[in-house]
């Protein structure tokens, strides 16, 4: 298995509209997170935020948003934002375009949100010219494979020392099997220490 920890060159090209990091934003960095609202992961993720008095941007599937209405009324209600991440979580360069499209649309309906990143980083340049007239399509600048059982928890979270830089959009997940909660407190600290901020994907850096 080959890992990607930022996305290839050509995807910026192929996808030109779509937001991969976050320049003139300072020393910030983006949070996010995909795949919740999960019951068990994410109101740990949550009591880390609010214990560093982060907040963040959680990509939610439209199917465990309606299992967890509550879960996801709670992440509003901290201050994070919420994304799509499409209804089904599905595979864009293994899917129609029109199934694909109206996953999306479906999840976008139930999570009331406009931003929107692709489950895997994956969708075909005719699903991308579709969903960005009225979607903004959020990419990454740095996955730290949390999600990979074959990293350890340290292994990302030295990932995620080596490669972040002001502006990265961060892509975490809120999943029962993510290691994530095992650095995010540290990994939070550091940068705090390190001269870095956290921000969530709102407006103000959107337009920009």
């Amino acid at each position: 298995m080959i890992r990607q920890f930022r996305q290839p060159f050509p995807a910026r090209i192929i996808y030109p509209d779509a937001l991969f990091r976050i320049s003139g934003s300072g020393r910030k960095l983006f949070l996010t997170f995909d795949d919740g609202p999960d019951p068990l992961s994410t109101p740990l993720i949550l009591d880390i935020l609010r214990k560093e008095k982060i907040t963040a941007t959680f990509f939610c599937t439209g199917k465990k948003v309606l299992d967890s209405p509550g879960l996801f009324a709670s992440i509003a209600s901290e201050g994070h934002i919420t994304g799509n991440h499409g209804y089904s979580h599905l595979n864009g360069l293994t899917t129609p375009v029109r199934e694909y499209c109206s996953d999306i649309f479906r999840g976008r309906d139930i999570t009331c949100s406009n931003l929107f990143r692709p489950p895997y980083g994956r969708l075909r340049l005719r699903q991308y010219k579709i969903l960005e007239r009225s979607m903004r399509i959020i990419f990454w600048d740095i996955m730290p494979y949390d999600f990979d059982l074959k990293l350890t928890p340290e292994s990302s979270l030295a990932i995620l020392r080596r490669n972040i830089r002001p502006g990265s959009i961060i892509v975490l997940h809120d999943t029962a099997t993510s290691h994530s909660l095992s650095f995010l407190e540290n990994f939070i600290s550091s940068s705090l220490e390190s001269g870095y901020t956290f921000a969530p994907l709102d407006d103000s850096f959107l337009h920009k």
